[in-house]
């Protein structure tokens, strides 16, 4: 089994995943806030978050080539790694059955619709 990952860990990789050849900096950042709503993400924690990735294997980056745009500067590029699907993976069947757990209790909570749980909680007398 994979290396467990923390929920905002999840949300970087999903961006990088999602964003596919375009999975950099600002875009992972503008992918993650989306992600995440309503809760804020500041850049900083996207690029500090991006380095533990890469420092555990699960994700790998490299430098394009200079661009005019970006006065003559490069942008550092990402992409999931073996290791870093596999956890994604693993994390997302982890949220799934959590989900229909959920789900199985409260009705289809993404409707809107919630309904009483199936059984009372004790209540200390």
């Amino acid at each position: 089994m994979s290396e467990s990952l923390g929920q905002f860990e999840q949300i970087i990789l999903t961006a990088i995943l999602s964003l596919r050849d375009e999975a950099y900096g600002v875009t992972i950042h503008e992918k993650a806030v989306q992600l995440a709503t309503p809760r804020k993400i500041s850049p900083g924690a996207v690029y500090i978050t991006l380095d533990r990735l890469e420092d555990k294997g699960l994700i790998s980056s490299w430098l394009s080539d200079p661009t005019p745009e970006r006065g003559g500067r490069s942008k550092r590029f990402y992409r999931l790694e073996a290791l870093g699907e596999r956890a994604l993976e693993e994390s997302a069947a982890t949220a799934r059955r959590v989900w229909e757990t959920v789900a199985e209790i409260w009705g289809d909570v993404a409707e809107g619709v919630r309904r009483r749980p199936k059984w009372s909680p004790a209540r200390p007398r």
